[in-house]
């Protein structure tokens, strides 16, 4: 039996590529950003392509996507988490406007890596969101349909699959239907990454690794070995932080994915997603896969927050946990077969207070953050990033006046969470919820009593990140 590499699969586009020298001196820029990952590039990458002589820095702790960009799952989403709350008040053209932005960032994603030369796989194949287990499930999948339009996505982004049409692109367990949000691709994340990279220092963007920083002070930004001074500092490193300035404010959630080996021909004619769309089911506690362009599934599911979590390092992950997710993933394709998982890892991505993404300029302390992803980074953080980048240089656009781009002081903007055990009870009461509500529905069980309690329970808890 082959044993899953405990490294994520993306890291091998990574293997090979470019050192950068650490900080080693007392240095000036106009711009530093702290951390090197999607958020962080793509920030540095915007700054300099609108303003070429801006003298940028981007320090990271580590290598470049050592973090949350380098162990995702792939999936490049034309919508926020949140979103709901970011609309309210807003008018319905106002709100399908920002819908369309959302919508447009996806294609904006891919047509950047084709003007730059960046092969990362990109493949807007659509994302399937299916009723695929038991029949409670198809419900649930039409009311997040309603949903979607309601926040101003188009209908034809958002269209109903029928079990018939459904099974035309993809042949899961028990087929009831499926949205198809179309404004959704994947990419390999590594490539992404290191292509970026790549292009930043041909630019003339200096990069630094294994440049943690101890200190943000009056705009100097100290490393043990150096320092940055610069008018604007950008704090890019999600829930990868340790900087007291953003502790509160982020809590480490754990997200934990596995690949498979290349599947067979008679495997991928058995299971479909010939298009390539990415997928999940309707299930509160969320998975998520897709079919990489070389042929192997990508699946990710149920993610969770340990007590008094810390930023995962380590990208193994345990036997157990491979095990949950293969049999999950065969339970949904159950004409997949035997497969053999190549890679098992996890990360760590940043949960802000508001359960949505932010991109926040303080211009009077000279410091400006982004984050705040739920799930959506791939794709979340180009946007953050491109309107910061226009935020600070003071440029007036439909991603400046969106509702996710704040001026004013970081620590007011972002509210603070819970102190433990708070936060940890929270986070283990949703989970038991959620997984006894799923477990009723699976085996089509209707308690009079328990039942309409844990639903409305848990449509609480799904409306705070909805």
């Amino acid at each position: 039996m082959t044993t899953p590499s405990p490294t994520s699969f993306w890291s091998g586009a990574l293997e090979g590529a470019p050192h950068h020298p650490p900080l080693e001196t007392h240095a000036k820029a106009d711009v530093v950003i702290i951390g090197g990952g999607f958020s962080g590039l793509w920030t540095a990458y915007y700054l300099k392509t609108l303003s070429p002589d801006m003298d940028i820095r981007v320090l990271e702790a580590r290598h470049v996507g050592h973090g949350a960009s380098g162990r995702n799952g792939g999936w490049a989403i034309g919508s926020l988490a949140g979103l709901g709350r970011h609309l309210t008040g807003h008018s319905t053209e106002q709100r399908q406007a920002l819908c369309d932005l959302l919508a447009d960032n996806v294609d904006a994603i891919g047509a950047t890596l084709t003007q730059e030369g960046i092969d990362a796989d990109f493949h807007k194949g659509g994302a399937l969101y299916v009723a695929a287990r038991y029949p409670a499930q198809e419900a649930l999948q039409r009311d997040y349909r309603e949903h979607m339009l309601a926040l101003g996505h188009r209908a034809e982004d958002c269209q109903w699959l029928t079990a018939e049409e459904l099974e035309t692109k993809a042949r899961f367990q028990r087929p009831f239907g499926a949205l198809f949000h179309r404004q959704v691709a994947s990419l390999h994340p590594g490539k992404l990454l290191r292509g970026l990279a790549q292009r930043l220092t041909d630019m003339g963007v200096t990069l630094h690794e294994h440049s943690p920083v101890d200190q943000i002070d009056g705009g100097r930004v100290t490393t043990s070995r150096g320092s940055v001074t610069a008018a604007m500092t950008v704090v890019a490193t999600e829930g990868y932080n340790t900087l007291p300035q953003l502790r509160p404010h982020l809590v480490p959630v754990s997200s934990l994915v596995i690949a498979t080996e290349p599947l067979s021909a008679a495997q991928w004619e058995a299971i479909g997603l010939h298009d390539r769309p990415t997928f999940a089911d309707a299930s509160r506690l969320i998975n998520y896969g897709h079919r990489s362009r070389d042929g192997r599934l990508i699946f990710g599911a149920r993610g969770h927050y340990p007590y008094k979590a810390l930023p995962r390092h380590q990208t193994a992950i345990s036997s157990a946990d491979i095990a949950m997710r293969k049999a999950l993933l065969q339970s949904l394709f159950p004409d997949l077969g035997e497969v053999t998982i190549s890679h098992g890892w996890g990360g760590t991505l940043g949960l802000s207070r508001s359960f949505r993404p932010h991109a926040i300029m303080d211009r009077r302390e000279g410091i400006a953050t982004l984050g705040g992803y739920a799930g959506e980074g791939v794709a979340a953080s180009h946007l953050m990033a491109r309107s910061l980048a226009e935020r600070i240089l003071t440029l007036d656009t439909p991603r400046t006046r969106a509702p996710w781009v704040c001026d004013g002081a970081l620590t007011s903007l972002l509210k603070r969470w819970e102190p433990e055990p708070l936060r940890w009870l929270g986070a283990k009461g949703i989970t038991l919820t959620y997984a006894a509500e799923e477990a009723l529905l699976a085996r089509q069980r209707h308690l009079p009593l328990v039942s309409p309690a844990l639903a409305r329970l848990n449509d609480t808890f799904a409306s705070l990140i909805e």
